[in-house]
């Protein structure tokens, strides 16, 4: 039978209460670390309530960057999922969909509000 392959697919979108600081653009700092360990988690939980779920398998936050003139913070992050040859075809308009549902319109991710424009899949 043929190997399931891991697929990716990035996620980007902009925190609007999150004011960016220097030390979220240092990968090194306590800030950074934990900004995205809670956006991980955060992310986590609602793909796991996804259509993607049974083959969904985690999302790294890659980079935190300066929005509007640092008045907001734009995360990016990378998503991985098994590509099994017998289940249904990742599609990022689906997920982009599922996201934006359960995200309130893109306007709620836990405790930060999103920019409901940022939202953005690349599959």
């Amino acid at each position: 039978p043929p190997l399931a392959r891991e697929g990716r697919f990035t996620v980007n979108f902009t925190v609007t209460n999150l004011l960016y600081t220097s030390a979220l653009g240092n990968s090194d700092s306590k800030k950074f670390m934990a900004t995205k360990r809670t956006l991980a988690y955060l992310l986590d939980r609602v793909l796991k309530k996804s259509s993607i779920s049974p083959a969904y398998t985690g999302c790294t936050v890659v980079a935190l960057r300066s929005k509007k003139n640092r008045d907001d913070t734009g995360v990016d992050a990378i998503c991985s999922y098994r590509d099994e040859p017998s289940d249904a075809k990742f599609s990022r308009v689906t997920v982009y969909h599922e996201l934006s549902n359960m995200t309130n319109g893109i306007t709620k991710l836990g405790h930060y509000s999103l920019n409901s424009q940022s939202l953005y899949i690349n599959g």
